[in-house]
């Protein structure tokens, strides 16, 4: 399949075509997928639409190599966990199908990436290896022309700074920053930066009390005086991320969608404004597995964006993708 198949998804039926298709690659040259889809016992010829395929459990990403026969991997991302965790692996054979897919979602959701200062708070990231975060997030300050696009770890000050500088210029900015170290940010600085874009990645890793998404997010406004917190869906196992302008509400470019299974019924479907577990399907998982059941709980609404509620049980909590209600 061509990449430009995907990334050009314009219509319900282009969707359902790619997806059947993206399925039908997978479920014969993925192993881990074959095998899973043949215990279920399902024939692939009654798959007609991409309701009714199945869902891999994301824990397989843990034990498993999650890849298509006969590639090698070009890159591995790792999960970020706590020491004796297992981490979850993706290996991923042809990188175009990731810079593709966060250059043409970043572009669809905030406009060109040349024009727009790109400051990163990711000390967390930059300390361990594998992040496909920091893989992203360096591509993009890259493709910033802006000279004042970059990282800054600890060196509060220099943010500050900067952010002001920016400010006094009119320059576009999107300040991308891991929860706990915006929330040390605006302990130490507050700024009135209206037009401001920041944009939590989740996680507190134990560095600070966990807290609620509006808890978060006031301290967060006031702090930048913003008046609303931005946010990514994203994971190691997946190839695209999903992005909210606020409230918590994401929404997710065309080639990726969110369905809600039945936590006690994980084969079974919920229809829209009903609480479930997420199942994602990101198209730009190619060389992996575009169907995967998370752990995460949500609630879709039937302009299909939809809301991150939590967990339905005790798993490891992500760094990329939550923040408990």
């Amino acid at each position: 399949m061509q990449r430009q198949q995907v990334f050009n998804i314009q219509t319900a039926d282009d969707f359902n075509t790619t997806a059947l298709q993206v399925f039908n690659f997978q479920a014969q040259h993925t192993p881990v997928y074959r095998d899973y889809i043949h215990a279920l016992r399902i024939d692939l010829k009654t798959i007609v639409d991409y309701r009714q395929i199945p869902f891999l459990p994301i824990q397989f990403f843990k034990t498993q190599q999650v890849v298509a026969e006969n590639r090698t991997p070009e890159i591995v991302f790792s999960s970020s966990g706590t020491t004796g965790m297992i981490n979850s692996k993706h290996l991923v054979p042809d990188l175009h199908w990731y810079i593709d897919s966060y250059r043409k979602a970043f572009d669809l959701f905030y406009g060109d990436v040349a024009e727009t200062a790109i400051l990163a708070l990711l000390p967390a990231y930059l300390e361990r290896e594998g992040s496909s975060l920091i893989y992203m997030v360096d591509d993009l300050i890259q493709s910033s022309q802006q000279a004042e696009s970059g990282y800054f770890l600890y060196n509060h000050q220099e943010l500050y700074d900067t952010l002001k500088s920016l400010q006094q210029k009119g320059t576009k900015t999107i300040l991308i920053g891991v929860t706990y170290a915006l929330l040390d940010f605006v302990d130490d600085h507050s700024i009135d930066f209206p037009e401001l874009i920041v944009m939590e990645t989740g996680g507190m890793k134990g560095k600070r009390k966990e807290m609620v998404r509006e808890e978060l997010h006031l301290q967060l406004k006031r702090g930048f005086g913003v008046q609303e917190i931005h946010s990514e869906y994203g994971m190691t196992e997946l190839l695209s991320q999903g992005y909210s302008y606020g409230d918590g509400i994401f929404r997710t470019p065309p080639w990726m969608k969110i369905l809600i299974r039945d936590t006690n019924d994980p084969l079974t479907l919920l229809s829209d404004k009903r609480t479930g577990a997420i199942n994602v399907i990101d198209l730009a998982n190619y060389y992996s597995c575009s169907f995967i059941a998370t752990q995460d709980l949500g609630k879709i609404h039937p302009d299909e964006s939809f809301e991150i509620l939590g967990r339905f049980d005790n798993a490891d909590i992500r760094g990329c993708n939550l923040l408990v209600q």
